[in-house]
């Protein structure tokens, strides 16, 4: 992966003198902290250069994208770099995750279409798709072309890990930039990426100071968690059409449960994104596990009888007779939406609910125990 060069953020100048290559001349080139799927080069010339890779493969092509601000000439930019006026004004997101990231810089306007609407809780973005200010465009897969055309985009936010068919969306002549948040291995990471938003759309320094304030508070309380007098083990996922997902143990949330002072019962697969079990396999590894993490979209109060109900084998684990699961009903609690601007809190949740004592007078926002 790519080498950090510390960047402080006011981004004090440095040498400007050309790359002995006959590249352009750099200034400085930021490497996030914690995302591993971007890095932006800063030019003297205002030209910023963006380098997307899969977070989680080395060895992942490497999309490029050369951000030149409006009525500036393009000078200079390397021959496989795609251009992007900036600030970008028309955009089209795939996820809600994507979305948050202009709901916390107060960018609404910026967004004129998005796919992923279920569950959706916000209220400005909800009257923004009553009132068609934001149009729906179909699921990814099945997208309404014509819809995207009409709104005119001047950038494409996919999701690659999910369902695909951007292909079509090729048509509009819009660049298509791959977001890769959701394939971070850390919430941290995940989060980083609102600069790349605020990047975009000429709000950076709104989403350095954004990333700050959730960085200061996710170390802070990891800190809290290192405190605590013994590591609890946890378990997560499901059985869902015979198969049991449970997360890689190099995953987003095998992080967040270390980081919580949890040991995840998986932690030694090296796998990042979600793995498929049988029963029999979990069951051997984590029917004596302490904490055992659900999430699902339940009509409803979910409750003990409601999670014996869907597979009376549950009841034999330890997390299940000693009441102790984290429960986020995705019914009613916001958490994909938010996720993207939330690192600290979800890690407050999961310390509450592990280490009560830590946090005695804190009340959970969206993963719970179960009562």
């Amino acid at each position: 992966m790519w080498v950090l060069v510390a960047l402080t953020a006011c981004r004090q100048a440095r040498s400007k003198s050309a790359g002995t290559d006959g590249s352009p001349a750099v200034d400085s080139v930021y490497v996030p902290r914690y995302a591993k799927g971007f890095r932006i080069t800063y030019r003297s010339d205002s030209v910023r250069l963006v380098d997307i890779q899969e977070p989680t493969k080395a060895d992942a092509p490497v999309e490029h994208f050369a951000l030149i601000p409006h009525g500036q000439q393009a000078n200079d930019i390397p021959q496989d770099y795609t251009i992007i006026r900036t600030p970008v004004r028309r955009i089209v997101c795939m996820t809600t995750p994507q979305l948050k990231a202009f709901s916390l810089m107060d960018a609404y306007d910026c967004v004129v279409a998005t796919s992923d609407t279920r569950r959706m809780q916000n209220p400005e973005w909800l009257a923004r798709l009553d009132d068609e200010r934001v149009k729906r465009i179909g699921i990814e897969g099945n997208f309404n072309t014509e819809i995207v055309m009409a709104t005119n985009p001047e950038l494409i936010l996919v999701s690659p890990h999910r369902r695909g068919g951007y292909e079509v969306l090729a048509e509009t002549g819009a660049p298509l930039m791959p977001y890769w948040a959701f394939n971070e291995t850390s919430a941290l990471g995940l989060s980083e990426w609102i600069r790349l938003s605020g990047l975009l759309i000429g709000k950076e320094p709104e989403a350095i100071a954004l990333f700050a304030g959730m960085e200061r508070e996710y170390n802070y309380w990891k800190a809290v968690a290192s405190k605590a007098e013994r590591r609890p083990t946890v378990m997560s996922g499901e059985l869902r059409a015979g198969h049991w997902y449970v997360p890689g143990g190099q995953s987003f949330y095998a992080r967040l449960f270390a980081d919580a002072g949890a040991d995840y019962f998986y932690k030694d697969d090296p796998r990042t994104g979600g793995v498929i079990l049988d029963f029999e396999t979990v069951y051997a590894r984590a029917h004596d596990v302490e904490f055992w993490r659900v999430m699902n979209g339940f009509p409803g109060t979910f409750t003990y009888e409601a999670l014996e109900a869907s597979d009376k084998r549950y009841a034999d684990f330890r997390a299940f007779r000693e009441r102790k699961v984290i429960y986020c009903n995705l019914e009613y609690e916001p958490l994909y939406e938010n996720m993207a601007g939330i690192p600290h809190i979800l890690l407050k949740d999961m310390i509450k609910a592990m280490h009560p004592e830590l946090l005695p007078d804190y009340e959970p926002q969206f993963y719970r125990r179960l009562e």
